[in-house]
């Protein structure tokens, strides 16, 4: 009997902890903004770097190929408003959602250079019912990466590079990025 219930105590555990799970496939019982946010919290995580990563988003994003962007833009936080007044609802299945980053500057990557920018930019993301989930149309914009998570990339691409010139621009670059201030 006791393991009766604890089976039943185990079994509406994860009955119960099942919302939390829809939430990342985008189903139409949660808020647009649920997806939006999980997107750039991975974006900010730098999900958007590699292509392994890149499969994290898929859930969340109605495209399944990116452009080989040039620049990485480096952000200390992002803001995404849970108000549906401050978004445009364009209809039942459409919605755009302003997205606001604090910009600290970005990354050239031809270049391994960062030019500082501190700055506040909105990104206007369309999100719309698509096959019953909710995806992200558009824009697709360059990675906006944590300040922290980006230094703990270039010293893994530093790490991982075998030419002594590009070694050394890489490590100018993590040590120009560790003294950006917030």
């Amino acid at each position: 009997m006791i393991h009766r219930t604890v089976l039943v105590l185990l079994a509406t555990i994860v009955l119960c902890s099942a919302p939390a799970a829809w939430a990342q496939s985008g189903s139409f019982d949660q808020s647009p903004t649920a997806i939006v946010k999980r997107y750039v919290t991975l974006d900010k995580k730098g999900a958007r770097m590699d292509a392994m990563s890149f499969e994290a988003l898929v859930p969340y994003i109605d495209w399944r190929e990116e452009p080989v962007w040039g620049r990485v833009v480096v952000i200390q936080d992002v803001t995404v408003p849970d108000d549906y007044r401050q978004w445009e609802v364009v209809n039942e299945l459409e919605v755009v959602i302003p997205v606001t980053f604090r910009v600290l500057g970005a990354i050239y990557l031809e270049t391994a250079s960062f030019v500082p920018e501190a700055t506040t930019e909105e990104v206007r993301f369309r999100i719309k019912g698509l096959r019953s989930k909710w995806r992200i149309v558009e824009p697709m914009v360059p990675p906006h990466v944590g300040l922290k998570r980006m230094v703990d990339l270039v010293r893994e691409a530093e790490l991982k590079e075998k030419d002594a010139e590009k070694r050394a621009a890489l490590a100018a670059l993590g040590e120009t990025l560790r003294k950006v201030k917030p």
